[in-house]
This record gives structure tokens, C-alpha cells and sequence, in this order.
């Protein structure tokens, strides 16, 4: 870090004056040339004592290529939904810089004339956002398997640039259209957009509230964060204290964890159902078989629309059967660590996957593919267990699954 950044501690500190002074708010677009040139001469008229930047350390370093060049570890990226959180991250961080390109902006390039302009201009720096990974983390832990699926459905057509929506970027600062795009968000899932959006503008509002103590404030922000700090600043009481903000979500019943226990009592059912059936010797193999390659080849299709490699294929193939009714492993994790093995993931794959300009790049890149290989046999394994249970059931004359759905329903 520089020495011009006012650390954390300085922010709650309050050390250097009795009052608060001024807080000044610039909202932007993060791919907006407009919004460059507005940062750079709010900074140069203002003449602040600190400026704060809506980053957090981690991607105050991407920003300015700085990143730590730590290992990857390659079973911790694989356990849990963390595949999928990393998958929706880096997809919004793809589709924010293919906006950008189409802008000629490179996205952040507004914080980064922020931080050019405060340095030339001898001004202090404050990162006032919450660390990306809790923020992400919470974001993920708040949303149902609905809400996940409506946002995977939303991000994988804007990713390949399908659709007719055009966003016009010059009016992404007006507070009324940026109220609309929140508005629409929060009807996909208002918890999720309380995490993304208001409950970083208490985080920020209350580092901008430590630093005013020190000095006058000029806050560069999201467009979609002003309102909300503003109103938050007015009410600085009722903010919540910083460290409630930074706890990740401990877990809790959501849809995906009935969804997983209810998979398992059916697949252990019908393995019920079999025994207890009487059925003959050769119906077993068959319901065996049944169960092998169903799981097996929709596992593989998996790993090989994700480009995986032939071994990673054969392991999804071969493990898929076993995984699906074990609930503490899955194929997506022995695939992806095949895949790592085969096409092992370096650090410079994790900076050169923020740098890819399309999809195409992106899946070329070991890591990502690595994690797409592992999402994807996952996802095959899945459904394979439903169209491998129903068939079974159909082939053995368990009961009429047809006919158990239309009770039902």
C-alpha cells in the first residue's frame, strides 16, 4: 500500500479534529469517459484533504496491478457453492468490462483517475468499500435457489451479448434512472440487492463519516450508491456499526439445502424401493446400469461443453454415479482437480482472467475453465439423478412416476 492511503484504523480512530467537516459526493458510471473527466475536476476544484474511492484493498491492487501473488489452491476454489459464486463474479466482472469496451473505458477508470489525481495534487486516499469477497459471500448466501437461477439466466445471455436492451451510459448518473435499475434488481431479489447496494451505503457512509474527523471529504462512488450514503449521512445514528457488516452469513436452512436433502431421500427411496421390491438379479444390473451411465454421460457432457480434458471427462464419467448418492462429495470436485492436474492454473491465469476482453478468451483460461469444468459436471450429475431415477422407476415397474407427478400436481 502507499503511503498517501488513510488506513482503517485512522477512519475509526477520528484522532485529528473535534468536528466533522465537509462531505462531498461524485456518483459515476464505472465505464463513462464523462464520468473521468467529472472525477478529475471535482478533485481539482474541490482540493479535499482526503479523497475516498469506492474500493476495497483488494481491488484497489487489480486496479493499480498490484495483486499478491499467492498460491491458488485449487481444492478450497472447488469445496462448496464457491464455484458458482466465483463463476457469477466473474461473469458481472466480464459483462462490466465488455460494456466498457464497447464505451472505449476501461472499467474502475474513473477511481483511477481519482487516485491519479489525488496523488498529483499531494491528497490523501481512503478505500471506503467492504472487501469484495465478503460482499460477494454475503451476496450469494442471501439469494434462494430461485433468485440464483433468475440471476444465471439473466447474466449467461448478457455475457454472449444476446438481447436487444441497449443501456445508454451517458444517463446511468441520472439519480431517477439509476433508482430504476435498483428498483429492477430488487424485484429479482431484494436481499441480494440489499447486500450489493444498501448495505455497502452504510458501509461507506460510516468510513466517510471517521474521515470527515480528519479532514474535508470527497467521496467518488457509484452513481447507484449516492442516494443511498446521502441518506445515510443524514441519519448517521442509525447506521449499523461496521463489524455486523463484515461478518459472512453463517449458514442457514435456504430452497438449495431442502432442495439437496429432498434429492437424497428420493435417491435413497428408490435405492428402498429396488431392494424392497423383490425384483430379479438381472433387474438390479439393470437399475445399476441405469443409474451408471445416465449419471455417468450426462456428468461427462458437462465436462466436455466446458472443454475440459479427456481425463477430466472419464473421471466425471466414472465417479458421477457414486457422488450423486453421496451428498459430502461431488464429480465436479474430481473432475476439476483432474483438470487442475492436467491444465494446472497459475497465478498469471488468475490476472490474465481479469483481462480477458471475450467469453471465448475467458474459457481458454486454465482457471476458469477448471472452475467451469467442476460447475458444469456438477450441474450434468444433477440431472442425470432425475432422468436416471425416472427411468428406473419406469423400467422396473416401481410405480408410474406419470402418474405419481399428476397425483400430485
Amino acid at each position: 500500500m502507499q503511503d498517501d492511503l488513510v488506513s482503517l484504523e485512522e477512519i475509526q480512530a477520528r484522532p485529528t479534529k473535534d468536528g466533522a467537516n465537509k462531505i462531498a459526493i461524485v456518483g459515476t458510471a464505472h465505464v463513462s469517459e464523462k464520468s473521468v473527466a467529472e472525477v478529475t475536476r471535482a478533485i481539482e476544484e474541490m482540493r479535499p484533504d482526503i479523497v475516498a474511492v469506492e474500493l476495497c484493498p483488494g481491488r484497489y491492487k487489480a486496479l493499480t496491478g498490484q495483486e499478491d501473488a499467492e498460491e491458488i489452491k485449487i481444492s478450497e476454489l472447488l469445496s462448496g457453492g464457491k464455484i458458482y459464486m466465483l463463476l457469477v463474479q466473474w461473469l458481472l466482472a466480464y459483462i462490466q468490462k465488455r460494456i466498457g469496451a464497447e464505451m472505449g473505458v476501461k472499467p474502475g477508470a474513473e477511481m483511477l483517475a481519482a487516485i491519479e489525481t489525488s496523488r498529483r495534487l499531494g491528497l490523501r486516499i481512503a478505500l471506503v468499500d467492504r472487501d469484495i469477497g465478503i460482499t460477494i459471500q454475503r451476496f450469494w448466501s442471501s439469494m434462494g435457489i430461485v433468485e440464483k437461477l433468475k440471476l444465471a439466466f439473466g447474466l449467461i445471455p448478457a455475457a454472449f451479448g444476446w438481447g436487444d436492451d441497449q443501456i445508454e451510459i451517458d444517463k446511468v448518473t441520472e439519480e431517477d434512472v439509476v433508482s430504476q435499475i435498483i428498483a429492477e434488481f430488487r424485484k429479482i431479489s431484494p436481499r441480494a440487492a440489499g447486500v450489493l447496494v444498501d448495505e455497502r451505503d452504510a458501509y461507506i457512509a460510516r468510513n466517510l463519516i471517521g474521515l470527515s474527523f480528519q479532514g474535508s471529504v470527497l467521496a467518488v462512488v457509484g452513481a447507484g450508491h449516492r442516494e443511498g450514503i446521502t441518506r445515510h449521512l443524514a441519519h448517521p445514528d442509525e447506521i449499523p456499526e461496521l463489524e455486523a457488516l463484515r461478518e459472512k452469513k453463517k449458514s442457514r436452512i435456504t430452497a438449495a439445502r431442502v432442495f439437496g436433502a429432498l434429492l437424497m431421500l428420493l435417491i435413497f427411496g428408490t435405492i428402498g424401493l429396488v431392494l424392497l421390491s423383490g425384483v430379479s438379479k438381472q433387474s438390479l444390473i439393470l437399475a445399476f446400469a441405469i443409474w451408471f451411465f445416465v449419471n455417468g454421460i450426462l456428468a461427462a457432457l458437462g465436462v466436455i461443453i466446458a472443454r475440459g480434458h479427456p481425463l477430466s471427462v472419464l473421471t466425471a464419467f466414472m465417479v458421477a454415479w457414486l457422488t450423486s448418492i453421496n451428498p459430502m462429495v461431488a464429480a465436479g470436485w474430481f473432475a476439476g482437480m483432474v483438470e487442475a492436474w492436467k491444465r494446472t492454473p497459475t497465478v498469471a491465469d488468475m490476472k490474465r482472467l481479469a483481462q480477458c476482453e471475450t467469453f471465448q478468451e475467458m474459457r481458454g483460461n486454465r482457471l476458469f475453465r477448471v472452475i467451469l469444468v467442476a460447475a458444469l459436471a456438477n450441474i450434468g450429475s444433477t440431472i442425470g439423478t432425475f432422468i436416471g431415477i425416472y427411468i428406473i422407476w419406469k423400467k422396473l415397474g416401481l410405480m408410474d412416476p406419470t402418474q405419481m407427478l399428476s397425483g400430485i400436481l
